[in-house]
């Protein structure tokens, strides 16, 4: 198979603000759904105490059971964590933002590295300037994809190694201030956390922790939910649904179409969208299995790291094009 060289190209604006405007005018009581749902923060709670008190029991254990608790049981609960993190920047919880801010660093804990503010900022770039490469900390950067390509060994190590990708790309990111206060509490919160964790529940236990973040969002079959999202799986639909029996644990994370097109729904009404507008959804490409995906990515030689969208138009063409006033907004938060 031959080497793919770039990402794939468009010179239209990102593929969801338009159809949103469609949905809205067809099914305006999708309105109603706008909301926030606070009983996350238990969820938030919930997982924050199941991985300590895991970790707890795990830290005399031997390492082959810490290993296998962190794959089969902590790589659930980071990855849940994870999704509240979402919901957090999206202020899906409280409508105060700095609410929502202390709850994303909450929930950061058991995640061993401080990531949940920086997230808030760069995430709600990526919805507005999906697959703008220098506003898009979601694009992998063009040497992951020089480096991986479509090497299934390649793609197993990247896999595995993708939260440290992650944390690298915002370094490349514009219009985003990196270092700010809210910043700096959110290290200082998770360093003093992890070095407490660290000293009281020692080497062992700490290394669950590491384990299940890094099985949470790299190589497992939670880790295809990166693949799942954005990869070009479907030809050149930028943007795939799952639909499996993991959206059950993971907070109906998988209904990333219906997300997009309403960011300001929280997790617990996404599904309802499908329900009100699915002659929008029941057409697109979509995902019911994450451990095939996770195997079609890995043995696919056509899919690589290149397999996204990219493009430089942030929105003004396009939208004139359909009509659209690219100063208004289709739907605000709550």
């Amino acid at each position: 198979m031959k080497k793919m060289k770039s990402f794939r190209w468009s010179t239209e604006s990102e593929p969801h603000k338009i159809r949103t405007k469609e949905i809205i005018a067809r099914h305006p009581e999708i309105r109603k759904l706008i909301s926030r749902n606070p009983y996350t923060l238990l969820v938030i709670l919930f997982c924050v105490g199941l991985q300590v008190v895991l970790s707890w029991f795990l830290r005399n254990e031997p390492w082959w059971l810490i290993f296998v608790a962190a794959y089969f049981g902590g790589a659930f609960a980071c990855h849940t964590l994870f999704v509240c993190i979402h919901e957090c920047a999206h202020n899906l919880l409280f409508k105060n933002r700095a609410l929502n801010t202390l709850c994303g660093i909450l929930a950061n804990l058991p995640l061993v590295f401080p990531s949940s503010v920086s997230f808030q900022k760069y995430h709600l770039k990526h919805h507005s300037y999906q697959g703008v490469e220098e506003l898009d900390a979601d694009m992998p950067y063009r040497w992951e994809g020089a480096l991986i390509n479509n090497s299934t060994i390649g793609k197993a190590i990247w896999l595995l190694f993708y939260p440290l990708f992650q944390m690298i790309r915002p370094v490349r990111l514009k219009e985003i201030r990196l270092l700010d206060k809210w910043t700096l509490i959110n290290w200082i919160v998770q360093f003093s956390f992890m070095g407490l964790f660290m000293y009281y529940f020692g080497t062992k236990a700490t290394v669950y922790l590491t384990a299940s973040f890094f099985f949470s969002v790299g190589l497992h079959p939670l880790g295809a939910r990166w693949i799942q999202e954005h990869f070009l799986t479907h030809g050149d639909q930028e943007t795939k649904s799952y639909y499996g029996v993991l959206n059950s644990v993971n907070l109906n994370v998988g209904y990333h179409n219906e997300h997009h097109d309403f960011p300001s729904v929280p997790w617990n009404k996404l599904p309802r969208i499908k329900q009100i507008a699915n002659s929008y959804y029941e057409t697109l490409g979509h995902h019911t299995s994450y451990t095939m995906l996770l195997l079609r990515f890995l043995f696919d030689s056509r899919l690589s790291v290149y397999s996204r969208m990219a493009r430089a138009n942030r929105g003004k063409i396009a939208r004139r094009k359909a009509g659209v006033d690219s100063s208004s907004e289709v739907v605000t938060e709550p």
